[in-house]
């Protein structure tokens, strides 16, 4: 039987040459590779007899089809890799490589489009600045927005921006015509959006220490504003609500912003609910404005001993008075800004148009926190 499939083969051969030669019929060539990789396989499985045989028939021009037939047949593509062999290097990747990978077939855009390989990055970049009034605003805007605007963007980059905004389109073109839109949006939702965070298309509510960087006045303030990112210098532009008009600060650097830490809107008194536990070198932030028709800002300070005490420690029962003295040590002793007593029990906006008004209270519980503040204390106190 192996003699007559050898001697089969080597007619095969020769039968292939002829009808190159004469006729030069595609088909029948087809057909006797094919019938080439049918006896290469069956010799393969059979290798262990051949060597017991020790056939030496054609024996180098065979092995050198079988090598380049095992060569082929051993080559796998990354769709061949097990899942969970995917998901590892899925979750290696960095958001352009997940974006790459998404433009190649309908499963790599599905695997690499899911939520949980997006929720990393997010909050890896964007967790420490997107707070819950973040959230609401980006359930405001892609609510709002029509299909067609959805990963349009008009502007050509060479950079990250230009090529996230072409990936999203190429993307959204794709699905249209095979997937239901609603499943599109909420199969990439988490992608979507730090794509949006990431081309600045998307404002959303944050905290600015100080206010018109430079200024010293203003050193240890943060004043609520609709930020944006801007990918090519890594800082962002914010806008100040400022009585009817909005004023804009440009290249403002990550560690000036935070996520708001209440929920109170700028223009709002906020309801202080520390009060019965403010003691002397509490650290807080008190709401402040120039004006009525300003928006507030949050400012730092310290609680200080009221007059009646020696701030001596032991003694010391200012826990216990109806006062409060707040302290911002930013401001030389004498300073009309540095010391404002207020009443504990009924405490609401003080102040006058002079000095400025003083809103509610927060106290600051966080070291985290206090240590921001501190890092920005001016290096001397200001008039």
């Amino acid at each position: 039987m192996l003699f007559f499939l050898v001697s089969c083969f080597s007619f095969i051969l020769l039968l292939s040459k002829s009808w190159k030669s004469t006729m030069g019929d595609i088909s029948n060539i087809w057909f006797c590779e094919d019938f080439l990789k049918f006896l290469a396989s069956w010799f393969r499985k059979g290798r262990n007899t051949i060597s017991y045989l020790n056939l030496p028939l054609m024996k180098k021009p065979v092995e050198s089809k079988l090598e380049n037939v095992e060569k082929k047949e051993d080559e796998i593509s990354l769709l061949d890799l097990p899942d969970l062999t995917l998901e590892c290097i899925f979750e290696r990747l960095p958001p352009n490589g997940l974006c790459s990978m998404a433009a190649v077939c309908s499963y790599l855009r599905e695997k690499c489009t899911s939520d949980h390989l997006w929720e990393k990055h997010m909050k890896e970049k964007w967790g420490a600045l997107i707070g819950s009034a973040a959230y609401r605003e980006w359930q405001c805007y892609i609510a709002s927005r029509n299909n067609d605007s959805l990963l349009e963007n008009p502007r050509k980059k060479r950079d990250l921006l230009g090529k996230f905004s072409e990936i999203r389109k190429f993307l959204w073109n794709r699905s249209k015509g095979n997937e239901d839109n609603s499943k599109v949006r909420s199969s990439s939702a988490i992608m979507d959006w730090y794509l949006s965070l990431e081309s600045g298309t998307f404002w959303f509510s944050a905290q600015v220490f100080n206010r018109e960087n430079g200024h010293v006045g203003f050193t240890l303030s943060c004043y609520d504003a609709e930020v944006s990112y801007d990918c090519n210098t890594n800082t962002f532009r914010a806008r100040y609500p400022s009585q009817g008009r909005r004023i804009v600060e440009e290249n403002i650097e990550w560690n000036r912003l935070r996520a708001p830490t209440v929920d109170t809107p700028p223009y709002v008194l906020h309801v202080s609910d520390c009060l019965s536990d403010l003691k002397p070198d509490d650290h807080f932030e008190i709401q402040w404005r120039k004006s009525k028709e300003f928006a507030y800002g949050w400012w730092y300070g310290v609680v200080g001993h009221l007059e009646s005490c020696n701030g001596n420690k032991l003694n010391c029962h200012c826990h216990s008075s109806d006062t409060v003295l707040l302290e911002f040590k930013q401001y030389t002793p004498g300073s009309r800004w540095r010391q404002i007593v207020i009443n504990r029990k009924e405490h609401r906006e003080v102040g006058n148009e002079a000095d400025g008004f003083y809103g509610g209270i927060r106290k600051l519980y966080s070291d985290k926190e206090i240590s921001l503040w501190k890092s920005l204390c001016p290096s001397s106190t200001l008039e």
